[in-house]
C-alpha cells in the first residue's frame, strides 16, 4: 500500500522474495560450476536443470516458512535443490557454508537495487542541473536561520542540490562497485575445497561477475558498513532539496511548485508538494536504519549469532528508503515550476541588499564539473 506513495516499489521489486529466490540460486548454480571447473564435482548441467525446475515450481512461501528451523533459507534451499537434482545432488553447494551463499546473493541484490536507485539519482540531479543552467541569474534571497540574507540566484541553490546528489550517487556507485564475493566455507578456512579453495572463490566471482575477495568476510562487516553510510549519506543528499522545495512552495512564499500537486480531503484550496513531502518521509527513515546497520558491524569470532540476522531486513529496508527517496525527489525535481516574479517579490521586502557577483559563475562550474565526470 504504502511502497508507492513513499517511491520504494522500484526498488522494493528487486528485493522480493522471488529476487531472493533467483539470487541464491544462482549462487549455488555458480558454486556447483566453479567447483567443476576446479574438478571436485560432475554434473553441473544437471545441477542447473534442477535448479531450474525449483525456479519455476518452488513457492518463496514456503521456502521463507522451512526457513525458520535452521535460521537461514540456504539450508532448506540446499536440500530441495539435492533432492531435484538427483544423482548429481552430491555436486550441489560444494565446499560452501550457508553464509556463503546468503552473503554472495546479498551482494547481487544489493547490485540490482542500486541500479534503480542509481537511476533515479540521476535523474534527480538531471533535473536540478536543468534548473541550474535556466535560472542561473534569477535572482532570489538566500536564507540564513530562517531569515533572508542576502541575495542569491535560484540557479545557484539547485546547483547546490545537484552537486550534492552527484556526489552522493558516485559515491554510492563505488562501495556497490567493490562488494566482493563470499567464499570461505564452514570456519572462514577454505578447508572443505582444499587444495582449490582460493581458485575456486576466485572462479565463483568470476561466474558471478562480482570482485575477488582477498578473505573470507563472514564477520567483518566493514564494506556492510561503508554501504550504509553512502546509502544514508544519499538520502541525506535527497533531503536537502526536497525540504527547500517545502519551504519554497509554502503559500506565503511561493517561489517554486509542483508540477503535479497533492490535493486535500477537507481543504480544496490546497496544493501540496507531495513528492517534496514524501522524498523527505523516504529519507527521514534513512539515518536509524544505518545506525542499525552500523551497530551490528560486531560479529563475533567466525559466525555470528544474531548480527548477521539483523543486516537483512535493515538493509533491504535502507535500499527501500534511499530509494524512494530518490524516486520521488526526481519526480519533484523533473517537474518543479520557479516563480521569478514571487522570487523577486520576496526579496524586495529586505530591499535587496547585496548583488550575487558570483553566483553564475558558481553554477558555470557545477554544470561544467557534470561534463568532465
Amino acid at each position: 500500500m504504502l511502497g508507492p506513495l513513499l517511491g520504494a516499489d522500484r526498488v522494493a521489486a528487486t528485493l522480493d522474495a522471488r529476487a531472493w529466490l533467483d539470487a541464491l540460486l544462482d549462487v549455488e548454480v555458480a558454486l556447483t560450476h566453479a567447483a567443476a571447473q576446479q574438478g571436485l564435482v560432475d554434473d553441473a548441467a544437471q545441477v542447473e536443470r534442477a535448479a531450474q525446475e525449483l525456479r519455476a515450481g518452488l513457492d518463496p512461501a514456503i521456502l521463507a516458512a522451512e526457513a525458520v528451523e535452521g535460521g537461514n533459507p540456504v539450508i532448506p534451499l540446499a536440500r530441495r535443490l539435492r533432492a531435484a537434482a538427483g544423482p548429481a545432488g552430491a555436486a550441489v553447494h560444494p565446499g560452501a557454508t550457508s553464509q556463503d551463499v546468503m552473503d554472495t546473493a546479498l551482494v547481487l541484490l544489493v547490485r540490482a537495487a542500486a541500479t534503480v536507485i542509481d537511476d533515479d539519482l540521476g535523474g534527480a540531479a538531471d533535473g536540478a542541473a536543468r534548473l541550474a543552467g535556466e535560472h542561473r541569474d534569477t535572482p532570489m534571497a538566500a536564507r540564513t536561520l530562517g531569515q533572508q540574507a542576502l541575495p542569491t540566484t535560484f540557479g545557484l541553490v539547485a546547483a547546490g542540490w545537484c552537486a550534492g546528489l552527484d556526489r552522493a550517487r558516485l559515491a554510492l556507485v563505488d562501495v556497490v562497485g567493490a562488494l566482493p564475493v563470499q567464499f570461505g566455507g564452514a570456519a572462514g578456512t577454505l578447508a572443505a575445497s582444499y587444495p582449490h579453495g582460493p581458485a575456486m572463490a576466485d572462479a565463483l566471482a568470476d561466474l558471478l561477475g562480482l570482485p575477488r575477495a582477498d578473505v573470507p568476510w563472514h564477520t567483518e562487516r566493514s564494506r556492510l558498513g561503508e554501504l550504509a553510510g553512502a546509502l544514508g549519506v544519499a538520502a541525506g543528499a535527497c533531503a536537502k532539496p526536497a525540504t527547500d522545495v517545502v519551504l519554497l512552495s509554502a503559500t506565503e512564499v511561493g517561489e517554486v511548485s509542483e508540477s503535479a500537486p497533492g490535493g486535500s480531503s477537507s481543504m480544496p484550496h490546497k496544493r501540496n508538494p507531495v513528492a517534496a513531502v514524501t522524498a523527505r518521509a523516504s529519507a527521514g527513515r534513512a539515518p536509524g536504519l544505518v545506525a542499525t546497520l552500523l551497530a551490528a558491524a560486531g560479529h563475533e569470532h567466525q559466525r555470528a549469532a544474531g548480527p548477521w540476522h539483523t543486516e537483512w531486513p535493515a538493509l533491504m529496508d535502507l535500499l527501500c528508503a534511499t530509494g524512494g527517496a530518490a524516486a520521488r525527489l526526481r519526480i519533484c525535481l523533473e517537474g518543479l515550476r520557479v516563480h521569478p516574479e514571487a522570487m523577486a517579490r520576496n526579496l524586495s521586502l529586505t530591499s535587496g541588499g547585496g548583488t550575487p557577483h558570483h553566483a553564475g559563475e558558481l553554477v558555470d562550474r557545477t554544470l561544467g564539473g557534470r561534463e568532465r565526470q
